[in-house]
């Protein structure tokens, strides 16, 4: 068993309102550490899935695809300060999962 990490929990410049990092410092960064693999999860969207995968390839760094999506008791949140909103991590591990998220 390898001891290595993997960040499996990450949010990108495109992860609005909570993500600043952008994939060239990540990717440089990584390679730093000698991680070989790494996972997008921004919140709630995939905008930067691509560019991410294209980024991670250049270096060298497997790319995991994922998502933070929010469970909520209800479709309208009219104050979200005060809601009950849970957070969940998921990950595509193939092609089919990727069309899922």
């Amino acid at each position: 068993m390898s001891d290595q990490f993997i960040h499996l929990h990450l949010h990108s410049q495109y992860s609005l309102l909570d993500g600043a990092i952008k994939f060239n410092d990540l990717f440089t960064k990584a390679k730093e550490y000698e991680m070989s693999s790494i996972a997008i999860t921004d919140h709630g969207n995939l905008f930067g899935a691509y560019e991410f995968y294209q980024k991670a390839k250049e270096f060298s760094i497997k790319p995991i695809i994922g998502c933070e999506i929010y469970i909520t008791p209800t479709l309208k949140v009219d104050h979200p300060s005060q809601a009950r909103n849970q957070h969940l991590i998921l990950l595509a591990t193939n092609k089919e999962g990727y069309k899922n998220l």
